[in-house]
């Protein structure tokens, strides 16, 4: 009988019929009620968070993370400032006319430019798939993507000041970046195919260039600064907390210590404007396996292998990522022997 009153039920009648609605989705927390979260726990755990801090492990632990912290956020700011700056006002079109025609040219002119126009990691990659998208060649935004965060005069002015009275440091720096970017640009010119490359799409900020630019300072500034805690936190965990007997066989080492580094780099992902205060507080460690630290950063962590697959493929990342480490690790080894 069921069956017949459903087989009588006419169309409009079944179309009538109310769809139950498809469950929401459960909201997260806002920045706003995170933050008033957090301040509800610090006031009913100030008892026992000062006495913790009160300690004098934990006071030193906290000199040293906000030491690091004072030192880096002035570069950080500026880095970010001006990073936005040249990805909203400066045309793709500049970057297509001052690249040379021919790549073999074109790889060390791009690595030379990333020296003088200031990008740091999460603006690099979007200016690359701009220039990639208005007709340059891959292998020279590549080499700029890589060079601009690593050798610029920020990062430069900022290593001097992590390493007063070591310039042996800042050049071998600057050295085996520009050396490890140029590298791989060569490499993808000679080997990289363009089934490998997705071409990236274009995407226009419909409010103008300055909603573009506060866009961007606002973006990059929380991305860069919440790494940048992490790596201060870290840098001061080991150099506080992890015993002496513990990382010294590892630091004395010398592969282990630079691979060490050079790992740690790729997992913390700070930005490049205040990686090098990190890397100097890292006391125990040789300067060849700061220089690595240094050298890798900028040029594939964990957040840059994401942006880098979300511009350019899955398919790109995957061989990119192994050879820009190996590279960087190959490039600043090579600079430690010769200048550190």
């Amino acid at each position: 009988m069921s069956a017949e009153l459903a087989k009588a039920e006419t169309p409009a009648e079944r179309s009538a019929t109310p769809v139950p609605a498809p469950p929401g989705r459960r909201r997260g927390l806002t920045s706003i009620e995170a933050l008033a979260l957090l301040l509800i726990f610090g006031l009913t755990a100030r008892p026992g968070l000062t006495k913790i801090f009160s300690a004098p492990a934990a006071q030193a632990w906290s000199a040293r993370f906000v030491a690091v912290c004072v030192q880096a956020f002035p570069f950080l700011v500026l880095g970010v400032v001006l990073s936005a700056a040249i990805a909203a006002f400066v045309p793709a079109g500049f970057f297509h006319k001052v690249v040379p025609k021919r790549t073999v040219l074109a790889v060390p002119v791009a690595g030379v430019a990333g020296a003088v126009l200031p990008a740091c990691e999460c603006a690099s990659v979007p200016v690359a798939g701009a220039l990639v998208r208005r007709g340059v060649a891959p292998a020279a935004a590549f080499t700029f993507m890589l060079a601009s965060p690593a050798i610029n005069p920020i990062v430069v002015v900022s290593t001097i000041v992590a390493f007063p009275g070591n310039p042996e440091m800042v050049f071998a720096r600057v050295a085996a970046s520009l050396a490890a970017a140029i590298t791989i640009g060569w490499l993808w010119a000679r080997l990289g195919k363009t089934e490998w490359l997705k071409l990236p799409k274009h995407h226009h900020h419909e409010d103008g260039k300055w909603a573009a630019f506060w866009s961007a300072i606002r973006h990059d500034f929380l991305h860069a600064g919440g790494y940048l805690v992490i790596g201060a936190a870290i840098a001061a965990s080991l150099n506080t907390l992890v015993p002496e007997t513990w990382l010294q066989p590892i630091a004395d080492h010398p592969v282990l210590g630079v691979l060490a580094l050079a790992v740690l780099a790729v997992l913390v992902s700070i930005c490049s404007e205040s990686d090098a205060f990190v890397a100097a507080s890292l006391t125990q460690f040789s300067p060849t396996a700061k220089l690595a630290f240094m050298v890798v950063g900028p040029f594939i962590d964990v957040k840059l292998a994401a942006m880098q697959a979300g511009t350019f493929g899955r398919r790109f990342a995957l061989r990119f990522a192994p050879t820009a480490f190996v590279a960087a690790v190959l490039a600043a080894v090579l600079m430690g022997a010769l200048l550190l």
